[in-house]
């Protein structure tokens, strides 16, 4: 059996095809953290860590001296075929880091399809090679932004994009004005999704949330309304609208998810990679979930088609099993002027096609 031979870092910075703006950041482009793991029959499998200070804690410096320091030294000399073993070697390698590790450890996942000749999305249980997803829409501060916003969402809107996700909670918007203006112009036939990204207090998000259910602008779940450790204020919210609430920040991993269970917390649980730390924890969050009757999808960060390849055979995998439903949350390829790889998924407009090479398709390095 072939066993991973070598880990390489590639870095690639991409446009973005306009700024990216939340409640608590803004972006131009995606310096995109690459990981190559190979083995010793020479096959390649690909992975990415996205970067936030604000989100996982993370730089392109910190995730490099991760992947090119313990986490490297932690599965070189591994089975090939056994992403299983790699996870739990990496997590005993750093504390946190887990972008970085999502990195090697989706990497070796790949590469594990590919040794097994499937793809990845079949690889994780997968039987659906296209899904759907969201688009969204940057937050808006002031009336000559939020003008632009709703443009963007009838440009989107008139493409084919059934599901909109705005951003809210930008320090002096007018957000009950702004879900009620995007409402208006796209119709009633666009699901309307919110993501606050913890840029409310429980009151605000109270307040906002219950003036959209009382003005009918049918949004279908409002994402991170509060601070990611206000438990007891997300859980206020849910317990206070009609609204699904649906933690992101909040939730990282299991242990995360017990104690939202407990507090009755939120409705819905947006899992990413990058808080995750990889696959297998992925997988394991969402059979709690589950368990629990708590619904999720699959989402993402600012990152490139390497990134969205691993979290859309999540997603096949969960939609196939009956685990997630409907638009997942992988529209970050969107935002991106080019691909920074050679094969892997494609998009067309809010459809993404898997490839059905083995693992997830990715040749080379574009260019």
């Amino acid at each position: 059996m072939p066993r991973i031979e070598s880990v390489t870092i590639h870095h690639r910075s991409v446009p973005l095809v306009r700024p990216f703006v939340t409640a608590v950041r803004v972006a131009n482009q995606v310096d995109a953290v690459l990981v190559e793991v190979r083995d010793s029959d020479g096959r390649s499998g690909w992975g990415e860590a996205p970067t936030s200070w604000r989100v996982t804690g993370e730089s392109v410096a910190s995730v490099t001296a991760a992947v090119g320091g313990p986490l490297s030294a932690a599965v070189v000399g591994l089975p090939a075929d056994d992403p299983a073993e790699a996870s739990a070697a990496l997590q005993r390698a750093v504390v946190g880091n887990s972008s970085a590790r999502m990195a090697v450890e989706c990497a070796v996942h790949d590469l594990a399809a590919r040794t097994a000749g499937v793809p990845l999305f079949q690889y994780l249980g997968g039987r659906d090679k296209v899904l759907r997803t969201d688009m969204t829409l940057s937050a808006a501060a002031t009336a000559t932004e939020a003008r632009e916003l709703v443009r963007t969402a009838v440009e989107l809107a008139t493409a084919g994009f059934s599901t909109l996700k705005v951003k809210t909670g930008a320090v002096g918007g007018d957000d009950v004005a702004l879900l009620a203006a995007v409402r208006q112009a796209v119709g009633p036939h666009v699901t309307l999704r919110a993501d606050a990204n913890q840029g409310w207090t429980p009151q605000q998000a109270v307040a906002t949330i219950s003036a959209w259910e009382d003005a009918g602008l049918g949004v279908e779940l409002v994402e991170q309304p509060v601070h990611r450790d206000d438990l007891e204020g997300l859980a206020l919210v849910t317990a206070r609208v009609a609204t699904p609430v649906l933690a992101d920040e909040t939730v990282w991993t299991r242990r995360d998810l017990r104690q939202v269970l407990a507090s009755h917390a939120a409705d819905l649980v947006n899992i990413k990679l990058a808080k995750t730390g990889g696959l297998c924890e992925a997988l394991a969050l969402a059979r709690l979930a589950a368990e629990s009757g708590v619904g999720v999808f699959v989402g993402c960060m600012s990152e490139t088609h390497v990134g969205i390849a691993a979290a859309a055979a999540l997603a096949s995998a969960l939609v196939s099993s009956g685990g997630a439903s409907g638009p997942q949350d992988l529209d970050a390829g969107l935002w991106l002027t080019a691909s920074p790889v050679d094969g892997g998924i494609a998009y067309e407009g809010e459809s993404i096609t898997l490839p059905e090479a083995p693992g997830t398709g990715i040749h080379h390095l574009a260019g």
